[in-house]
Parts: C-alpha cells; sequence; structure tokens
C-alpha cells in the first residue's frame, strides 16, 4: 500500500481556509506498524482552538448555515456525500497508515461505514420532524419545532477516527450547527481529507472547523465558553472528566465511552458460525474497538470444545503488516497502547487464569512494530481485571456458565453495557436473551450497526445516543410555539 500524495500538512482547518498555527509545535504521525514517521501536522493549541471557535461562534450567531432551511443544507451535504464516496479508498488508506488498522477493516469500515452513515442521515433528516403542529390540551395550537444548539465541539478517538467523526460532524451539521473538531493527535490525517472534502462540496466558512491537538488543549475546548455542545467518544475515565466540566456549566453533552462486551454461547449453538461470528466480533480492528466481545460466556457442559474451536480459530488469524490484505490483526495504534494489552496479558496469569494462546511478546515473524500476539485465556472468573476492565486489545477471555440465568447474570455483571451477542440455533431464544442484558446495542447469532438504529450504551459505556433519528435530535433544541391562547371559561 503506498500512498500517492506527501501527507505532511502545515495549517489547521478554520474559517473556510488554511490558517497557521499560533505556534511552532508538532505532531509527528507514527505508523504503528514500521515505526517510522508517516507525516507531521501542526499541534493545536489554546490560542488555535479560540480562533476556532470564534469562527464556529460567527458562522452560528451570523451566517447563512443555521438560516438555511433543512432542505438547502441537504443538498450541499448531498454534495459532500457523492465527493466522499470517490474518495472512500484514499480515506481507507490514509487511516490504515496513520494509526495501523488492517486494509481489510479499513476497506470494510474506517471509511464505507462513514459513507453510509452520511447517506442514511440524509435519508433521515429528508424525513426528520423539523417542525409540527399538535393540537393542546387547553385547545390551543402548539409548533413545536427542532433548532440547532449552536457550537458543537466534536472530539474522536484514534480507533476508528472517521467512523466516529462522521457520526457527530454531519447530525450536527444537517439541524444547522457549526462545528469545531479535535482530531485525536494520533491520527489527525483523515481530518484533513475530510476537510478538503467539505470545502468542495460548499459549506460556508466557518461551519466546520479542525485543530488536531492533545488532551490539555482538548480541556480547553470542552471548558470553552464558546460552545454549546460537546460529543465525544473515547474512555470512560475521560468522559467523565468531560461530563464533569460540562456538567458544571449546564452544557449539552454526549458521550459514548468503553465497554467490555459479552458473547454468550448458549448450549446449542453450531460452532463454527459461532466462531466465525467471533472472529470478527471479539477481535475487530486488532481489537481496538468499543464494542468488541471479549468475554465470552460458554455452557460448562461445551466449555472444553468452547475454548479448543476459540483457541483454533485466534491462532490462525494472520497478524503482521496492516498493508497487506491478507493481514486480521495489525499492530497497537502506539507503543504505550502496546505496553498497556501486555501488562493485562501478564495480570491475566497473575490472576490465576489459564493463557490457552497467544502471550506476550511480539508475534511470529514479526520484528518490529507494535504489535501484540492475539491471546485467549480460559478459566477466567469474572471478577478477574481482565474480565472486568477494558483492555483495547486483542484479548478474549473465555467465562464458563451453568444455565442461561447465570449466563445473562455474568454479562451483565459488568460497569459497562455497550454490546453483546448470544449465539444459538434457537432465535426466539436469543431474543429472550437480548431482552435481558443490559446492553445498549445487542445482536442474536450476528453483530452489526444500523445506522437507521440509534446506538450507544448503558452504565458507564455513554450517556446519549449516536445514529437514527435519535442520532440527529441529539444536535437540535426543542421549542414549543403557542399560537393562540386558550377561550375565556
Amino acid at each position: 500500500m503506498t500512498l500517492d500524495r506527501s501527507l505532511d500538512r502545515d495549517a489547521f482547518f478554520i474559517d473556510g481556509g488554511w490558517a497557521a498555527p499560533a505556534t511552532s509545535a508538532t505532531l509527528e504521525v507514527v505508523s504503528p506498524h514500521s515505526e517510522q514517521v508517516v507525516a507531521t501536522v501542526p499541534e493545536g493549541s489554546a490560542g488555535d482552538i479560540d480562533a476556532a471557535v470564534a469562527a464556529a461562534r460567527r458562522a452560528f450567531d451570523e451566517g447563512p448555515w443555521p438560516r438555511m432551511s433543512p432542505q438547502e443544507r441537504i443538498a450541499v451535504l448531498e454534495v459532500f456525500s457523492g465527493l466522499y464516496a470517490a474518495r472512500m479508498q484514499e480515506m481507507a488508506e490514509v487511516i490504515t497508515a496513520e494509526m495501523g488498522s488492517p486494509i481489510s477493516f479499513s476497506q470494510l469500515a474506517q471509511s464505507p461505514a462513514p459513507w453510509m452513515q452520511i447517506e442514511a442521515f440524509l435519508g433521515i433528516a429528508r424525513d426528520f420532524a423539523w417542525e409540527e403542529t399538535r393540537p393542546g390540551v387547553l385547545g390551543a395550537d402548539v409548533v413545536v419545532r427542532r433548532e440547532p444548539l449552536g457550537v458543537v465541539a466534536a472530539i474522536p478517538p484514534w480507533n476508528v477516527p472517521q467512523f466516529t467523526t462522521i457520526s457527530k460532524v454531519v447530525p450536527a451539521l444537517l439541524a444547522g450547527n457549526t462545528v469545531v473538531l479535535k482530531p485525536a493527535p494520533e491520527t489527525p490525517l483523515d481530518a484533513y481529507l475530510m476537510a478538503e472534502l467539505l470545502a468542495e462540496a460548499g459549506v460556508p466558512a466557518g461551519v466546520v472547523n479542525i485543530v488536531a491537538a492533545g488532551r490539555e488543549v482538548g480541556e480547553h475546548l470542552v471548558a470553552h465558553p464558546g460552545v454549546d455542545k460537546v460529543a465525544f467518544t473515547g474512555s470512560t475515565a475521560a468522559g467523565r472528566r468531560i461530563a464533569a466540566v460540562c456538567g458544571e456549566r449546564l452544557r449539552r453533552v454526549s458521550l459514548e465511552l468503553g465497554g467490555k462486551s459479552a458473547a454468550i454461547v448458549l448450549d446449542d449453538a453450531d460452532l463454527e458460525t459461532t466462531m466465525a461470528g467471533l472472529r470478527f466480533i471479539g477481535l475487530m480492528n486488532s481489537g481496538q474497538a468499543c464494542v468488541a466481545q471479549t468475554r465470552i460466556l460458554a455452557p460448562r457442559s461445551r466449555y472444553d470444545e468452547v475454548v479448543e474451536a476459540l483457541a483454533q480459530t485466534v491462532d490462525g488469524m494472520a497478524v503482521g503488516d496492516p498493508g497487506d490484505p491478507a493481514t486480521e490483526i495489525g499492530p497497537m495504534v502506539a507503543r504505550r497502547q502496546q505496553e498497556r494489552v501486555e501488562k493485562y496479558i501478564a495480570l491475566g496469569q497473575e490472576e490465576g487464569a489459564r493463557l490457552v494462546v497467544g502471550g506476550n511478546g511480539l508475534p511470529a515473524g514479526v520484528d518490529r512494530g507494535w504489535y501484540v500476539r492475539p491471546t485467549v485465556f480460559a478459566d477466567v472468573d469474572n471478577r478477574m481485571r481482565i474480565a472486568q476492565e477494558e483492555i483495547f486489545g486483542p484479548v478474549l477471555s473465555v467465562i464458563g456458565y451453568d444455565g442461561v440465568d447465570e449466563a445473562v447474570r455474568i454479562a451483565n455483571d459488568s460497569d459497562y453495557g455497550l454490546a453483546g451477542t448470544v449465539w444459538t440455533a434457537d432465535p426466539e431464544a436469543g431474543l429472550g436473551v437480548a431482552r435481558r442484558v443490559r446492553a445498549g446495542t445487542y445482536g442474536v447469532n450476528t453483530y452489526t450497526m444500523d445506522f437507521a438504529a440509534p446506538f450507544g450504551g448503558f452504565k458507564d459505556s455513554g450517556i446519549g445516543r449516536e445514529f437514527g433519528p435519535e442520532g440527529l435530535a441529539e444536535y437540535t433544541e426543542l421549542k414549543s410555539i403557542y399560537t393562540s391562547a386558550p377561550e375565556p371559561a
């Protein structure tokens, strides 16, 4: 995989054009595979955030975007969608270069899925109840409007940068808001490509502004008095801090946070089908996915059979160069992430779990890069830290259970509630299990995200929802207008 142009940048996208940074600080984007610098971009400062928020504030308070009809905004984003579709391969390659996602996953999810989101939100916006008239119980008609919130601070993570960016930026724009986007410092490059497409589509100056920066500058954005809403995807720890800052200011906030999801294998499950599913939902994006189902709940009557099948499945996955289409498991995004996952692998052994496949050390055939061997633990107790804490790497834990009630109890015995699956030959029984597990998204013999339906989590997995009409509504304020007074009694 070879990109046909330099990825270096020397400016931020602010107020409709390329703006010189306030300082000389830079970010080096390093390939997790080669450990070589693939691009250098400016590192945002508080001053750059101030300029971006000021541009977004002007565009909202004085510009045309919030005052356009929804149909006019839809027309602009239809152009953006077409431009995005034409550059999906390039987008996939950029994301693989900057964060090490296997190119097969990038071509499946890192760029096509964001485009599918755009198309889904366009369809939702066309039929959305932007304004409706209701008969009031007091006799007067009431006009109920969905109006834009204002300036949205959008903060995506590094693992699926465009997927989580589009889920915020597009509904925010369709609703008439303006945006300041702060990409993660590990993955700024895809946002630059998106900026080009937005400008070419005719999005007015100041409506979208992009400044890549680290956590401290991100907190400056979250606390900025010019921001009306914060939309964040990332760790639960960071989400708690953002929620606290927004709570102090009574600022709107939506948070899509971590997960420790369980896949329940019922005793009648077909293991070939189940393993094909777990291969993806357990280890997608090299395990760096908030919805990854890393707790595998197996009935004790078939426990050894499930462990053996999972071990064979994981041991057979291709690990290596993320630019190779055959690769299924690529590197971790950064050395710190590699070290974090390796500490959890060591911890699992210290806690008494049985290492079945994997373990610490570079995978066979790999001599550099931030790789971790795909790992399966058996004899895991759900109270162990490897079963309770989000590892964010290719590590699976197999937990035994006796009976469906215990399986549901174990699945729910978590601070998180983002996703999950059940695998069974009886879809109706599976649906019954799905209704009992406290998770925001769930699958019976499958797992996916349909952009017509809301996505988000229970408990520590977040606040609010993305996708579907619910995801669009997150970027609106409700206003009731009374059109006539009730008749005197």
